[in-house]
Order: structure tokens, then sequence, then C-alpha cells
């Protein structure tokens, strides 16, 4: 059986097995389509991670994390992206910092 697809081109079904990068169609993998027309700043969502302090990255994560599922559930599509990578951007630098980081037994599961 195959999902009908929505006005907005999403299949009704099967999207569980979808990456919600792949769901929102502005987002080209490592960038947006049009990151000027989506944002309004010439494709800039901030300043580059690694020119972050390790408190202001704190503090871009949790403002980030904050966000998410309201961007996730309300925002426009190009706004979701512009989160994602940012997300992404964000995180990936705080692993680059903290490739050691502590890991709280407790969040473990068995094998």
């Amino acid at each position: 059986m195959t999902g009908s697809v929505r006005e907005d081109g999403f299949a009704s079904g099967g999207s569980a097995d979808m990456s919600p990068e792949q769901r929102v169609p502005e987002w080209g993998g490592d960038q947006l389509a049009d990151p000027a027309g989506a944002s309004g700043l010439d494709g800039d969502l901030g300043i580059d991670p690694t020119e972050l302090t390790d408190e202001d990255l704190i503090r871009e994560m949790h403002s980030l994390h904050r966000t998410r599922l309201d961007t996730l559930r309300h925002a426009a599509d190009s706004a979701l992206a512009n989160h994602l990578r940012r997300t992404a951007e964000l995180e990936t630098e705080y692993l680059a910092r903290h490739p050691g980081r502590e890991v709280d037994p407790s969040r473990l599961r068995d094998a």
C-alpha cells in the first residue's frame, strides 16, 4: 500500500523513516538552497561556533534546545532548516572541544 501525497509534496505515510532534514524542502545537506531569502541574513545565522567562548557556545545551544519543539511544530520550513543547521554547527563544535566529555553512567543502557 502506498501513502498519498499531501499538498506540501510529502507522502502522508512512511515519513517515519525519513530524517528531519529530508522532510524539509529547503534543506540541501550542507547548506540551505537559498539561505539569504530564507533568513534575510545573507546566509549568516550567527557567529561562527569556533569563535564563541565555551560559555557563549553553551548559551547558544541552550537557547536552540529551549526553542526546539516550538520551531519543529510551528515554524516555517526555512526556519526549521536554519534551526537544524545551526544546532548541528554548535553541537559539532562542542563535541570537537570536548571529545572526552564525561558520560553519566546512569544514562547508559545495557547492551
